[in-house]
């Protein structure tokens, strides 16, 4: 067993290579080997998001806070609110964050293969944000 308190983690600033706006990345869980799975909750200020990304075994998201819109690549921008659980299928392409007004925060769960659970895309653009 394994018990990680609170705080004991360091908070990261999400990437500008990844992620527009202000994002904090607060790492939860990494599974040791042979386990794949790592999670953590990121908090977007309004406006901050993703850049468009895969993940080879897929993603889970659970929003725990605030407002936010995530969407598929050709589908629909969807409002994501607390207690919505979303799932992106493996390689699907994909991108969330707040919505342009209010901040959000998810926790977000993917596996590793081969050590690589994200593979990052380009940004999103402003009007596809705003669409």
């Amino acid at each position: 067993m394994e018990i990680r308190k609170n705080g004991t983690q360091p908070s990261g600033k999400g990437p500008a290579e990844y992620f527009t706006g202000t994002v904090r990345i607060d790492p939860l869980f990494e599974a040791a080997d042979p386990a794949r799975v790592a999670g953590a909750s990121v908090t977007f200020e309004p406006g901050a998001r993703t850049a468009w990304h895969t993940h080879p075994l897929g993603q889970t998201l659970i929003v725990t806070a605030g407002s936010g819109s995530v969407q598929r690549w050709g589908g629909q921008i969807e409002a994501v609110h607390p207690g919505d659980v979303i799932w992106f299928p493996p390689g699907e392409k994909h991108w969330h964050g707040a919505s342009p007004t209010t901040g959000m925060t998810h926790i977000a769960i993917q596996e590793r293969i081969d050590g690589k659970a994200v593979d990052w895309l380009e940004h999103v653009s402003d009007d596809q944000y705003q669409a």
